[in-house]
C-alpha cells in the first residue's frame, strides 16, 4: 500500500509524516509521532480517551484518519501545558483528585479544554454534557466537574 505524505500543525508546531491510508490518526500520533499521551480505550469511538482537538473540535483519534488531518491544526494533550506551568485543567485535576488510573485524564482534559474555549464560564449541566462522551472507570464525574469549574473561574480570571 502506497504511504501518503501528510502535513499539519500539531500543538503548534508543523509537522509531517508518512502515513497508510487506512491508519487512525491515533496510531500515527502514538506509534509514528510518539505523541502517546493520547491514550486508546475502546478504538471505536465509545470511550473518548483518545480525543483531542482538530481545528477547535473535540473528535476521537481513533476515529480519524491520519491523512484528513492534511493542512489542518491538531492539539494533543501534549501541547496543552503553558509554557511555564500546567494548564489550570491540568493543574485543577491534580489539585481536585480528578484521576486514578489516568487513562481517560488525558481525553477529559481534551474535551474540558474545548468547552473553556468555546464557553468559558460552563453550568455543571455543560460541564456533564460536554463530557458525556468521556468514559471514567475509576473516579465517578464529580471531581472532574469540580476540576472543570475551578479551571473554568481560574481561566476566566487570567483573560
Amino acid at each position: 500500500m502506497k504511504r501518503l505524505h501528510v502535513e499539519a500543525r500539531i500543538n503548534g508546531r508543523r509537522v509531517d509524516f508518512l502515513c497508510e491510508p487506512d491508519q487512525t490518526l491515533l496510531e500515527v500520533l502514538r506509534d509514528e509521532l510518539r505523541l502517546a499521551g493520547t491514550k486508546e480505550g475502546c478504538g471505536n469511538g465509545n470511550c473518548g480517551a483518545c480525543t483531542v482537538i482538530l481545528d477547535g473540535r473535540p473528535v476521537d483519534a481513533c476515529l480519524v484518519l491520519a491523512p484528513e488531518i492534511d493542512g489542518r491544526e491538531l492539539l494533543t494533550i501534549e501541547g496543552v501545558a503553558l509554557p511555564d506551568r500546567l494548564h489550570p485543567l491540568q493543574q485543577q485535576f491534580l489539585e481536585q483528585a480528578a484521576l486514578q488510573c489516568g487513562i481517560c485524564t488525558p481525553g477529559l482534559i481534551m474535551a474540558a479544554k474545548a468547552l473553556l474555549d468555546t464557553i468559558p464560564n460552563p453550568s455543571e449541566e455543560q460541564i456533564r454534557l460536554w463530557l458525556a462522551g468521556n468514559l471514567c472507570r475509576c473516579t465517578g464525574y464529580d471531581k472532574i466537574v469540580r476540576a472543570v469549574q475551578a479551571a473554568a473561574q481560574q481561566v476566566e480570571a487570567h483573560v
